[in-house]
């Protein structure tokens, strides 16, 4: 029997930046060569979706004009989406998505623009754009599963807003190479419960399998299994090989396969 998981991708023609649909292309054929068929639903401004049927949930970044036409349908759909984040309910937030999953925006001109407020972050314009290559490390923490604290990310980046964490919150990662959240704290990125949100486009996950594989494991969780065993990714790691030796000058810094 077929095992099956669905994924949400909201918004997939509105925010869809530096490759952020590969995302979804990696986690379905992850999936699939599990054996899980991974379904993919688009859901689009205005569209009925119903959370308890998802098992995962992707968003990806987009121009500001986009971010401004789905914000409001986003908001709007946060009292229902909220308590199955609270849940546990599995998410990947690129860019534009992570800044409305935080607190607020606030705009070049002084104009605070709410968020969801799921993640303990808040985002203020910048006076330049952070852009280019990001090399960040995920430091040791209680909710990472095994093997991922101590590795390597490695993505793209391209961002006017600065992103802060809240007193206690987790960021994703800590940036070796770039500038990750705002450029001033070292940070990348922010978790909370199974929402990961980033501002690493690149495609994030084809580059970093073990990322991918960490929002797989949650979600199988979910239905009460475990995720396989690990696949053979000497492909995948040698590309994020090649870009650490490429954009972190410094040395590889961290662990990866």
């Amino acid at each position: 029997m077929t095992r099956t998981l669905t994924l949400g991708h909201l918004y997939p023609d509105h925010m869809n930046l530096y490759g952020d649909r590969g995302n979804v292309i990696a986690l379905v054929r992850r999936a699939q060569w599990r054996g899980i068929d991974l379904r993919v639903i688009a859901i689009d401004v205005g569209q009925p979706v119903a959370f308890d049927q998802l098992d995962l949930l992707f968003m990806g970044g987009g121009e500001d004009r986009d971010q401004a036409r789905v914000a409001k349908d986003f908001l709007e759909r946060g009292l229902v989406l909220r308590p199955y984040l609270e849940a546990g309910l599995p998410m990947l937030a690129v860019c534009g998505a992570y800044q409305l999953l935080g607190a607020y925006y606030v705009t070049a001109d002084g104009q605070r623009l709410p968020g969801l407020g799921f993640l303990p972050v808040h985002t203020v314009a910048g006076a330049r754009r952070s852009i280019g290559n990001v090399v960040a490390e995920i430091r040791p923490h209680a909710e990472w599963p095994p093997g991922l604290a101590g590795s390597t990310l490695v993505g793209f980046e391209n961002h006017a807003g600065q992103t802060f964490l809240e007193p206690g919150a987790l960021p994703l990662a800590h940036v070796l190479t770039g500038s990750g959240n705002n450029g001033q704290d070292g940070t990348e990125g922010a978790v909370r419960q199974h929402v990961i949100g980033t501002y690493l486009h690149g495609s994030l996950l084809p580059k970093n399998p073990h990322l991918a594989d960490c929002l797989l494991a949650w979600a199988a969780a979910r239905k009460g299994w475990q995720l396989d065993s690990a696949l053979d990714d000497r492909l995948e790691w040698s590309a994020h090989r090649a870009l650490l030796r490429r954009f972190h000058k410094r040395g590889l810094g961290g662990r990866h396969p």
